[in-house]
């Protein structure tokens, strides 16, 4: 199949139904701890909790060696083995409320090849739109990134990091095995980069276990949403590079005015994540 096959599949639709289940809200609460009230049925979802939701359910004889659902339903089956989270914009018009059922929309936007370092990349953009009640609630574009196997990734070299910015929200992340299992278990992500470590090394070439980049987005906007009391209203991210369960990460947080600029640094003091969020009127 070709890529002038793959972007057959641009204005493809799904829809997925779903309750937000207080549930799964306690244990995301459970895997997060985030400070008290903690939610529960009737109040707000907490921004990015919505990942827990509307997840892929494939049946266990559809998975693929690395643990990723076979493409060629609503996601077109682009061959090149690596699949990452690269990015999204979203935005909250009306938070969702737990308890209560709601609907997701999918939309494939735009699919487009181009080439990499380590050789072709196949981009594709999603487009999400969840309701509850027909009410839309929030609008998400995900960019999702498919390449070849590259060279191997080599451990990061840890430094003494530098001071953070005057007035900068900083938390120090110590990543392990159940903080990464909790995760894919909220997301029901079987992919194994997260949780078999001979996988991860002989078979990807990451010297540890990976962080889910969605893990880290929500870490920090878990670290927006303890500093400030104003709603969020938008919120964006960019991977960068990978962290892994080696060593811990830092989180920064700067807010500025209506935004709060966003960065998760590696021990090698790379940016591993940079993200934003808006803030609305509180």
């Amino acid at each position: 199949m070709t890529s002038e096959d793959w972007t057959a599949w641009i204005g493809r639709t799904e829809q997925i139904e779903d309750d937000i289940s207080p549930a799964q809200a306690a244990a995301a609460a459970a895997t997060l701890e985030p400070p008290p009230p903690l939610p529960v049925k009737g109040s707000a979802l907490p921004p990015l909790w919505h990942w827990f939701y509307f997840l892929p359910r494939a049946p266990q004889s559809q998975l693929g060696v690395d643990g990723h659902p076979q493409r060629g339903g609503f996601i077109p089956p682009i061959p090149y083995p690596r699949r990452m989270f690269a990015g999204a914009r979203i935005r909250f018009h009306h938070p969702l409320i737990i308890g209560q059922p709601a609907r997701r929309e999918g939309v494939i936007r735009n699919v487009t090849l181009k080439s990499g370092r380590s050789g072709p990349l196949a981009f594709v953009t999603v487009g999400y739109g969840i309701y509850q009640e027909n009410t839309l609630c929030i609008e998400e574009e995900q960019d999702i990134v498919y390449r070849e196997p590259g060279a191997a990734v080599p451990a990061p070299a840890p430094i003494d990091l530098p001071p953070p910015p005057e007035g900068a929200w900083v938390r120090t992340v110590t990543p392990d095995t159940r903080l990464l299992f909790r995760f894919s278990a909220l997301t029901f992500n079987a992919h194994r980069i997260h949780y078999d470590r001979p996988y991860a090394r002989h078979e990807e070439g990451y010297p540890g276990l990976v962080v889910h980049g969605p893990l880290t987005a929500v870490l920090l906007m878990e670290l927006v949403r303890h500093n400030t009391a104003r709603p969020i209203v938008g919120f964006s991210f960019r991977s960068q590079a990978p962290l892994f369960d080696l060593a811990p990460f830092r989180l920064i947080a700067r807010p500025d005015g209506d935004r709060v600029e966003l960065e998760a640094q590696g021990p090698d003091g790379v940016t591993a994540l940079s993200a934003a969020a808006e803030l609305g009127e509180g």
